[in-house]
């Protein structure tokens, strides 16, 4: 590839939004340095002259944040810093056209589909058989593995299927293959990640086939951790919680998304399914698996949500006491369904609705927290921060959820595991000392 660079290019990949984002912007790495193109994550050195931005479109705050990053690029290449700076991703999926137009000094957009496309700018050709050749962008000792594309769900919030198509799986061999790659890479914990996960292998195997997914990617030799994000509450598959409690390699954690417990909400939002229902496979998974930890996702201020609907949501929380929750306000997405909706609650209203059921989850959290003070876990060592170690449990998922605070006067290294009795315990996270 020519650019008015006279040195050898350099590209550097942004990537915003989730972690399936990362993967893409993984996979990208791994086909452009299998071919000899020098290229790095998220460069602070700012010696690269090739930019290509991974964005999101999610929500508003997150398109936003897109947007601005282009803009930042392509004022560097105004300046003459950059060469080139190309946009991929779900925001570009969505808005091509109107990218196109508002922001014409990108030198190419592309869509969530469109590596091959990519990589024909660098005057390569996409090859199948790199997809797993990824050039990591987290730590070495974990990773996540992208099992499906795109949703076949009509969740009445979501854009993601507008953005990322239909359901598509991986297979098996695929995955396995995959996972033992990053194993011998040094990775020991994987995190299995879809838009939906337990929709996996009804397109290619004609039947839900997590939990031999899940067998399969156990016997990998090496593998410490597998941990479960993003799984459908309706028709859960209670083979995925039998697979987990007789696998000690796969983590006793399941994030499932359930947006809300007002039946009114859930017709809303297009669930499918009821809060009685919710209620009866929340009692099954723990009947199954009572050490089980168990972290779900909300939306406050969706269309038509009342007073009575949030406290219905405060109960539920406060019945069930969930792990770990995340919490978003409902982002008025054009061309989903809820858009034919009024978006009549102000933004102060959905900000002050997330505020106050978080207080309520502050609390479980922390009575929870309470209640691990001195139990010994295995902690797996993540990173030392401003001179503490900070690791996590097999309860905890990298970034969104609680922390270990490690108390060691022996150097620990990133990626090893050590058992801790918890001392101390906080809102969301805990503290320890090492046992042998």
């Amino acid at each position: 590839m020519k650019t008015k660079s006279q040195k050898k290019d350099k590209v550097n990949i942004i990537t915003l939004g989730c972690s399936k984002n990362l993967v893409d912007s993984e996979v990208l790495s791994g086909h452009l340095k299998a071919n000899e193109i020098n290229v790095v994550h998220e460069n602070e050195k700012k010696d690269h002259n090739i930019v290509i931005v991974n964005t999101c479109g999610f929500i508003d705050k997150a398109k936003e944040e897109s947007v601005n990053t282009i803009l930042e690029q392509v004022e560097l290449k105004r300046k003459g810093k950059l060469d080139k700076v190309y946009v991929t991703g779900c925001l570009s999926e969505r808005y091509k056209a109107n990218l196109e137009a508002e922001i014409p000094e990108v030198d190419a957009y592309f869509g969530t589909m469109e590596l091959p496309n990519i990589l024909k700018q660098f005057d390569i050709d996409y090859k199948a058989e790199l997809t797993g050749e990824r050039m990591l962008s987290t730590p070495s000792h974990y990773a996540y593995l992208k099992i499906s594309e795109g949703c076949n769900r009509t969740c009445s919030f979501c854009a993601i299927p507008l953005m990322r198509g239909k359901h598509v799986s991986r297979t098996i061999e695929d995955l396995v293959h995959e996972a033992e790659k990053l194993v011998k890479s040094g990775v020991k914990e994987i995190m299995l990640i879809a838009q939906e996960l337990t929709y996996y292998g009804l397109d290619i195997y004609k039947n839900r086939a997590l939990p031999e997914l899940l067998h399969r990617l156990a016997d990998v030799n090496g593998l410490e951790w597998i941990r479960l994000h993003y799984a459908y509450p309706s028709k859960f598959p209670l083979e995925i919680i039998e697979a987990m409690k007789q696998r000690d390699n796969i983590c006793n954690y399941l994030d499932m998304p359930l947006q809300h417990a007002s039946n009114n909400m859930l017709k809303a939002m297009k669930r499918q399914i009821t809060r009685e229902e919710m209620n009866d496979i929340i009692a099954s998974i723990k009947a199954i698996h009572p050490g089980i930890a168990l972290r779900t996702t909300l939306i406050a201020g969706f269309p038509g949500e009342t007073e009575d609907d949030v406290e219905e949501l405060i109960a539920f929380l406060q019945l069930h006491r969930f792990d770990r929750v995340g919490i978003f306000t409902y982002s008025h997405e054009e061309n989903t369904s809820a858009y034919d909706l009024e978006d009549n609650i102000p933004q102060e209203v959905k900000e002050e609705r997330a505020r106050r059921i978080m207080e309520i989850q502050q609390e479980i959290s922390y009575e929870r927290n309470q209640e691990k003070i001195g139990q010994t876990f295995k902690v797996l060592i993540d990173k030392k921060e401003s001179g503490k170690y900070l690791g996590r449990t097999e309860f905890d998922s990298v970034e969104v959820d609680n922390e270990v605070i490690v108390q060691s006067n022996k150097k620990l290294i990133p990626g090893t595991f050590v058992n801790v009795k918890i001392t101390k315990a906080y809102d969301f996270d805990l503290e320890g000392e090492i046992v042998s």
